[in-house]
């Protein structure tokens, strides 16, 4: 359960808010604390969830790696397949859930509303920030991977094709969202299809380099020199439960301090809530590259990008108009601009961490509009 902020935004948009709501006999309180009835809850106690929270979601996205690199070998799948398919499956969960619950359960337009704008953020920031976190963390651990440069170790070709085949969806997802024809809903199935096509192939060409092949224990049977795959699905199950509820609990904590700082549910449904829900890729693409396991980072955001590209928009296409306003054409446009860029450099090959940092400069642009235009 998530506490409110009573503020004057709450009050005038609490509709907005899937996590935050007012309970009988709410107090009226100052803007930086949350109340219960006959009970004040200092916003420190907000702070600590929300640090607690975070800290909990790279853990456990440590167990999950560690599990699913396990699931992968017990199913004899490529490492590239582990990553695109099994680590963007289980991480995409939280987001297209959110989507699912907004469009077919939510009773208002502006919670519908919602879901869509969670189909369009998740692949902004997965273009941008989280790309861009490979390449910091490219940067930061050369030294510690005895490495001569922050060059990208992976197959250029195949993560160009990866994003020009996601470019080719979104594309087609956004003009979607810009017309209105009868038979639009129908039209999501078609997205579905796009999934299945990327996992086969994915399956069909995954393949594994040398440090890859390595693998560190599973953290739940540490002396088990070749655990089973029961055991392997288990702890990587269990890690994806603490991910969701963690994420659940850090994307309200967000929220309530949104609201006590006075902004509005628009600016944090676009800006701050997709930032949230991609944490735990965030996190496991922290994870692998510190490892030296860039390859896998990269194929696990490519496939949660296709997972968003295709699951949560064939969602919104069936269950709301899917129609955009300013904000969610600007993201599209953005998202598409990022990932032309992405598709040059793999294509050119040789690609440095630097130039993967460049990509957070188109959300930092699209933050910066889209305050504007809601301040």
């Amino acid at each position: 359960m998530a506490w409110s902020a009573v503020a004057p935004a709450t009050l005038a948009r609490r509709d907005l808010w899937p996590h935050a709501f007012s309970l009988p006999g709410e107090l009226a309180c100052e803007p930086l604390v949350f109340c219960l009835p006959g009970i004040v809850i200092p916003m420190f106690l907000t702070l600590i969830l929300f640090l607690l929270s975070a800290v909990a979601i790279y853990i456990a996205c440590e167990y999950f790696v560690n599990g699913i690199e396990w699931c992968g070998k017990r199913l004899s799948l490529g490492a590239t397949a582990v990553g695109s398919v099994l680590a963007a499956f289980g991480t995409a969960l939280p987001e297209s859930a959110v989507t699912f619950m907004a469009v077919v359960f939510g009773s208002t337009p502006e919670q519908k509303a919602l879901g869509v704008g969670a189909a369009m953020g998740g692949p902004l920031v997965l273009a941008t920030l989280v790309y861009a976190v490979v390449g910091a963390a490219l940067l930061f651990n050369r030294k510690k991977l005895a490495r001569s440069s922050s060059e990208v170790r992976a197959d250029s070709a195949r993560l160009s094709r990866d994003q020009a085949a996601f470019l080719l969806i979104f594309v087609v997802k956004v003009a979607l969202g810009l017309v209105v024809f009868s038979i639009k809903p129908w039209l999501g199935i078609l997205f579905l299809a796009a999934y299945g096509v990327y996992v086969w192939r994915e399956i069909k060409e995954a393949d594994t380099a040398p440090e890859e092949e390595h693998l560190e224990p599973l953290k739940i049977r540490p002396s088990d020199t070749d655990p089973s795959l029961g055991w392997a699905c288990t702890q990587a199950v269990l890690a994806l439960a603490v991910i969701g509820v963690a994420s659940h609990t850090f994307v309200a904590q967000l929220e309530n301090i949104a609201v006590a700082l006075h902004w509005s549910p628009q600016l944090v449904a676009l800006l701050l809530s997709p930032v949230a829900t991609e944490l735990p890729e965030a996190m496991n693409a922290l994870i692998w590259v510190r490892q030296g396991k860039e390859r896998l980072a990269l194929a696990n955001i490519s496939g949660a990008m296709m997972i968003q590209a295709t699951i949560p928009s064939a969602l919104g296409i069936f269950f709301t108009p899917w129609l955009f306003d300013g904000p969610l054409l600007l993201s599209g446009v953005i998202t598409a601009v990022a990932i032309v860029y992405l598709w040059w450099l793999f294509r050119r090959g040789a690609v440095q961490g630097r130039e993967l940092l460049l990509v957070s400069s188109g959300y930092a642009l699209f933050a910066v509009l889209v305050f504007y235009s809601l301040s």
